[in-house]
């Protein structure tokens, strides 16, 4: 018997000690018949009474027949029944119950084999049609869930499946609830842990998604050429409307480039017109003057740095 436990036995304890206690009032050495019966009385209502005992734990509820016929739901806490008359062939669990279940190689409603894990959490809200109306609700709700799983994957496309996760499990939810009301069942959610494609067809979607990125980084870069062009333009208005601005700039531009590395600068014969610059003369002397500029420049920072290595020496 489940949750007998130390209060059947106590009880038994006290019902024998009492009856012995009554047995010792009348016959002190037990040599009187009466204290004999007292005695055996004592001791077959103890073992009645310890067997009627049931204790039930908070989450349990017993289901008592009585002759074979549902008699009553029996739980929390302590209470008794008629042995022989009644037993306790269920005791339901009324707390939060997860079950694992999946799918596998189940096609989708695109033909896509793929294996799907969930969970479900369901608890018992009508102990007495649990035990009753089906055999092994455990099983019964375990098989129900496969069943609905393999019938929503059929009916959903592959894309669906792996970005609308949420939506199958609340398809699946509503449609298992359904199922299991009749039995006394309540789904409280579905949760889709795990969609496992092939191999092949999960390289074949990276490559998909690698080459959709490439296009939409052209794009951007088509998109980024198009904004340059469209500012150039504008810079091209203002300076055909300003040339002194576009002296100074063009003049600016042979300036940072010939102060960096490069010597020799292929400046077209049109632009140096432009800019006044005196023709090819100028530009030659132009460049002389910013080397020695840069030479001196060097010169001095070589000389700085010997003489205060002279000084450190």
């Amino acid at each position: 018997m489940k949750n007998v436990g130390s209060i059947a036995a106590l009880l038994f304890v006290i019902i024998v000690l009492i009856g012995t206690g009554l047995a010792l009032l009348v016959s002190p050495d037990f040599t009187d018949t009466t204290s004999h019966v007292i005695l055996i009385i004592s001791f077959i209502v103890a073992i009645f009474v310890a067997w009627a005992t049931k204790v039930a734990n908070q989450w349990d509820r017993a289901v008592v027949l009585r002759l074979g016929k549902f008699h009553a739901l029996r739980g929390p806490g302590i209470f008794f029944i008629i042995p022989i008359v009644d037993y306790i062939p269920y005791w339901i669990d009324i707390r939060v119950i997860t079950t694992s279940f999946k799918a596998e190689k189940t096609l989708t409603k695109d033909t896509v084999p793929v294996d799907v894990d969930a969970v479900l959490f369901w608890k018992v809200i009508d102990p007495k049609k649990a035990a009753i109306d089906v055999s092994d609700y455990y099983s019964a709700i375990s098989w129900a869930s496969q069943t609905a799983l393999r019938d929503v994957i059929g009916k959903t496309m592959l894309s669906d499946m792996l970005e609308g996760r949420e939506k199958i499990s609340e398809l699946l939810r509503r449609i298992i609830d359904e199922r299991t009301e009749p039995w006394g069942i309540n789904v409280i959610s579905v949760e889709v842990k795990d969609v496992l494609i092939p191999q092949g067809l999960e390289t074949a979607m990276s490559m998909q998604a690698q080459a959709e990125r490439e296009r939409q980084a052209r794009v951007i870069l088509g998109d980024s050429e198009r904004q340059i062009a469209s500012k150039f333009e504008e810079a091209a208005k203002t300076y055909s409307e300003n040339p002194t601005a576009f002296h100074l700039r063009a003049m600016n531009m042979l300036y940072e480039g010939l102060k960096t590395n490069s010597t020799i600068v292929v400046v077209p014969s049109s632009a140096i017109e432009t800019m006044s610059l005196g023709g090819l003369t100028g530009t030659i002397a132009l460049t002389k003057s910013i080397q020695q500029d840069k030479a001196k420049e060097a010169e001095k920072n070589v000389k700085g740095s010997g003489g205060l290595s002279d000084i450190v020496y």
